[in-house]
């Protein structure tokens, strides 16, 4: 099954509804800006580089949608947009660098508002046609690090659902399999919102690629029994220096791994590298909101109005990683030389 997470159809974003996996495959088709923005608070689309093409897409509806004759009343009215979509969610990077990069592109000198309005549009269908593209260069970059016969460890969702399509970390393991290895896969389930259980278990049956659900606290359990080759995840933002904020739950992975002596990767395209990021005490941690870790689907397991927290994502530190895979090459430490070396590829 070709899994296409979002697409421009008809003069509308039409995303694939993540909130109802894996039990109702819904499309939500969106011709309203404000929508958009939503559909990536409320994680009917979520994972860093999807995010960050939806809000490239959002910003091209919100310019097709503009009724400013002038073009600079066009441009200062969606200006408003791109503020609103910089709002949505803070950690994944990816988002950011979509939305400055539609905002150069609304900057250009074009000769009228029609020529602004295409080129925004091109503009996000580039986005979305180069992640695919970089999931593929980053599949076959790190399929070289997985051994025939690997028993992977994988945390989250970090496949086609995450991304335009094929996936960071899933991806290396699809190109693994293309390539014609044997492996299977150990599937986190991802607490509290389950991505790992709802999305990734579903991927890999989709694909028919072997793999087993297991809780997120058994982890250690079947590293500590040889049964866990290596542990391959993806990441929201990446520092300079190679520290990398990724789904909660990573950084205790990444502690498991180093203690056990397996490696621990990262793939991730260049977009989730903030070089203006110099370590990963300054990525932004987004606290969502409690019920997400006293309800599961809805259904209360915690005594009513009994406190949580639910900081989404962790830092792990760069000394725990063994390489970030990305579509220009493998990265390996010391990082803060080698992903500048990638850059100036």
């Amino acid at each position: 099954m070709k899994i296409e997470p979002i697409v421009w159809k008809n003069s509308n974003v039409c995303v694939i509804d993540q909130t109802r996996l894996p039990h109702e495959f819904v499309v939500q088709e969106y011709d309203d800006p404000e929508e958009v923005a939503r559909s990536i608070e409320t994680m009917i689309v979520r994972g860093a580089p999807l995010i960050g093409v939806t809000a490239a897409f959002g910003l091209a509806l919100a310019a097709q949608k503009n009724t400013s004759p002038s073009l600079e009343e066009a441009r200062k009215s969606w200006s408003r947009w791109t503020e609103r979509f910089h709002k949505t969610r803070p950690t994944a990077v990816n988002l950011f660098w979509a939305i400055d990069r539609m905002k150069k592109v609304s900057a250009r000198n074009w000769k009228d508002v029609n020529e602004w309005k295409k080129k925004l549009l091109s503009s996000a269908q580039a986005i979305c046609a180069e992640d695919i593209l970089s999931c593929e260069l980053m599949g076959n970059h790190g399929q070289v690090l997985i051994p025939n016969g690997a028993k992977i460890l994988t945390h989250c969702n970090a496949g086609a659902l995450a991304t335009a399509g094929w996936g960071t970390a899933l991806g290396v393991i699809r190109s693994a399999v293309k390539a014609g290895k044997k492996v299977s896969v150990w599937v986190d389930e991802t607490r509290p919102f389950l991505q790992g259980a709802r999305l990734t278990a579903w991927e890999m049956k989709e694909e028919g690629i072997p793999a087993q659900l297991i809780t997120d606290n058994m982890a250690g359990h079947f590293i500590s029994r040889g049964e866990v080759d290596l542990i391959i995840v993806g990441a929201d933002r990446i520092a300079s220096n190679g520290d990398v904020a990724n789904k909660i739950g990573t950084y205790s992975l990444a502690v498991l791994a180093y203690e056990n002596k397996i490696p621990m990767y990262v793939a991730a395209p260049l977009s989730t590298i903030d070089l203006k990021c110099s370590e990963g005490s300054q990525i932004p941690i987004e606290e969502r909101a409690p019920k997400e870790v006293t309800e599961v689907g809805g259904q209360l397991i915690a005594p009513e109005g009994f406190p949580a927290r639910h900081p989404a994502f962790d830092v792990t530190p760069s000394r725990l990683i063994t390489a970030i895979i990305t579509e220009m090459g493998v990265a390996k430490p010391p990082f803060s030389h080698s992903i500048r070396e990638l850059f100036q590829q």
